[in-house]
């Protein structure tokens, strides 16, 4: 067993709970997310980085520290690792 120094498996199975969160009703209207639509659209890599940038200048400002908007960025993050291998699996 790794003996993490910074809580990372703590922090992971969080993130992994934030993301699944977004898989419901509330954020995905008839079966599809507004980051599907915009990704298929061809600006995923758009969205993910100007969402990236957002949710890091707000942190600490909306809710205080309350770590929802840096879970927000290491999502989209990931998103963004899945676009850019998309777009290179297509070339």
């Amino acid at each position: 067993m790794i003996d993490y120094k910074y809580n990372e498996d703590k922090d992971l199975e969080e993130l992994s709970k934030d993301i699944e969160a977004t898989y419901d009703v509330q954020y995905s209207k008839n079966k599809l997310q507004a980051t599907e639509l915009i990704i298929d659209g061809g600006h995923g890599e758009g969205i993910c980085i100007g969402n990236i940038i957002k949710y890091a200048q707000r942190d600490g400002k909306k809710n205080g520290k309350d770590r929802s908007d840096l879970l927000k960025v290491l999502h989209y993050g990931i998103i963004a690792l899945h676009v850019n291998e998309s777009e290179k699996a297509k070339k």
